[in-house]
């Protein structure tokens, strides 16, 4: 992967370290919230077009669960051949995934589970450091877009056609932003800091098991 190359300029690992650990607790600490009911609006319908992007564009990023996730795969895409196009198969599976959760289908149970699986199975990748192919990644991230785009149509069910195709836009362009931004990060950073990414991957592994546990509790 990209952070097995070497640079003669690295910072001590103690520093990568200890980023990612306060990166990791910030994310942990939010795990710790009431969940703000994964709604930008406070819990209300958006109303118009402009409400529903609004609350796309908040929904993974007040979702600790789901921030955690983008942010995994953004920083496991970099280096690799198709390092635009994994974020990219997952943000367009959430787009399916929301899509069947609103065309009232249920064909994914266990939807929070399985969230929280993907969170640590891309946590434990992150940490180790063999070369995953990107089609395997391509596919995996693909798989776990369609649970969390289920489990995103929660905020917009029952609301209008123009509010809830500005949610999938705000959604969209949200996740693929910080994606990229964590691709961006990964690829500048990681290979001057050694243990970033490792590290970083065992936050978010961390991460994925606190809601693991909670899914498993409310189950």
């Amino acid at each position: 992967m990209f952070w097995q190359w070497q640079r003669p300029l690295a910072l001590p690992a103690q520093v990568g370290r200890g980023w990612a650990i306060g990166l990791g607790a910030g994310i942990a600490w939010l795990a710790s919230w009431p969940a703000l009911a994964h709604h930008a609006l406070g819990g209300r319908l958006p109303a118009t077009g402009w409400e529903g992007f609004l609350s796309g564009l908040a929904h993974p990023v007040i979702g600790p669960d789901h921030l955690a996730f983008v942010v995994a795969i953004g920083l496991i895409a970099a280096g690799q051949p198709w390092r635009y196009g994994i974020p990219l198969g997952f943000v367009l599976a959430g787009l399916v995934g929301t899509g069947i959760h609103l065309a009232g289908w249920d064909p994914l149970g266990l939807t929070e589970l399985a969230i929280a699986c993907s969170i640590v199975l891309f946590g434990l990748l992150l940490v180790q450091s063999r070369q995953i192919p990107s089609w395997l990644l391509l596919l995996w991230g693909s798989l776990a877009g369609l649970f969390h785009g289920y489990a995103y149509a929660e905020a917009i069910i029952g609301a209008e056609p123009m509010p809830w195709l500005g949610y999938l836009l705000g959604l969209s362009t949200v996740q693929y932003g910080v994606a990229l931004l964590a691709l961006w990060a990964a690829e500048t950073w990681a290979e001057r800091i050694p243990g970033l990414i490792r590290s970083a991957g065992w936050m978010i592994a961390i991460v994925g098991a606190i809601f693991l546990t909670l899914a498993v509790v409310s189950s």
